[in-house]
């Protein structure tokens, strides 16, 4: 039972601390005059994977390779067939930003270029060096498809917040974010051994849907808001920023040994997840109420089968 009380609480402080970094990260910004194009490509981009970067390095830190890694796979599979699914249900999605499509190739390519690195492992520092140099390459080509007029990135407001309510925000959020992190860390590596499940499927399911409750919460409002096209944006530089910002980080704090059950299936099933949205977004097709409920169900079967 505290195990469980340890759980939700640090799932409460990674959503709350990641809301207000994500808050007062994007007002500083905007408040320092960069444009928000930029805004929306880095900051936003990193503040809504910040609980995910905080988890995995916690986990490597604790000596726990199965929750670093299974955290980043499991949340990519997450937010292809949760978030989408749950959004679809919501909203059909659908898409004719080609700027997406090319973000979709880079998310494709990441997770090809995570499966060679693993089977190379352990990770250590010159995968996350690889990694790294991966993000800078595809972070460069995104700006500057950005200030030519190519990609079309969500709209930020500048509500002119003073610079005392960004201070609290940039503090709770950096306070909050550790914190959830080593609890739920803590919580989950109990509940582990106490039932006798690998690190590796409770970072691939309980930790990775924690973490990926922000994109979760920003694409449903999305949909209720009549904006659900915005999810397709959001899983997809999700996925992207998770494997090559960090994992990147993540195998600084290495060794990590990758599980024999990675390798052999969820790291393939996290890039068949990815390439499933392929068909949608190069021909223009709608993920409907079916297809969402669909993913959803696709999900449960996976979730079910790493249990049993």
């Amino acid at each position: 039972m505290v195990d469980i009380l340890l759980i939700l609480a640090g799932l409460a402080l990674l959503v709350v601390g990641g809301d207000f970094l994500v808050r007062g990260a994007v007002a500083l910004a905007l408040r320092l005059g960069i444009a928000p194009v930029i805004v929306g490509l880095t900051v936003l981009a990193f503040g809504t994977s910040a609980p995910e970067l905080i988890v995995s390095v916690a986990a490597a830190l604790g000596g726990q390779p199965g929750i670093a890694l299974g955290n980043v796979v499991g949340s990519n599979i997450a937010n292809v067939l949760v978030i989408l699914g749950a959004t679809a249900v919501i909203a059909p999605v659908l898409s004719h930003d080609n700027e997406l499509k090319t973000s979709w190739i880079y998310a494709v390519l990441a997770s090809v270029l995570l499966i060679l690195l693993c089977f190379a492992g352990p990770l250590i520092w010159w995968h996350g060096m690889i990694l790294l140099t991966a993000l800078a390459v595809t972070l460069f080509l995104q700006v500057s498809r950005a200030r030519q007029g190519v990609s079309d990135t969500p709209e930020l407001h500048d509500d002119h917040a003073a610079p005392a309510s960004i201070a609290i925000w940039l503090a709770i959020g950096l306070v909050a974010l550790p914190i959830g992190a080593k609890i739920l860390v803590t919580g989950a590596s109990d509940i582990a051994r106490g039932f006798g499940i690998s690190d590796a499927v409770i970072g691939l399911t309980l930790v990775a849907i924690g973490t990926s409750l922000p994109e979760l919460a920003a694409s449903v409002a999305s949909a209720l808001r009549g904006r659900a096209d915005m999810a397709l944006g959001n899983v997809i530089g999700s996925n992207l920023f998770n494997i090559l910002a960090i994992m990147g980080v993540t195998a600084f704090f290495g060794p990590l040994d990758v599980p024999v059950e990675m390798l052999r299936f969820d790291l393939w099933f996290m890039l068949a997840t990815t390439l499933l949205l392929g068909p949608f977004l190069l021909r223009h097709i709608a993920i409907g109420r079916i297809a969402g409920a669909a993913l959803l169900a696709v999900y449960m079967a996976y979730t079910v089968w790493l249990l049993a």
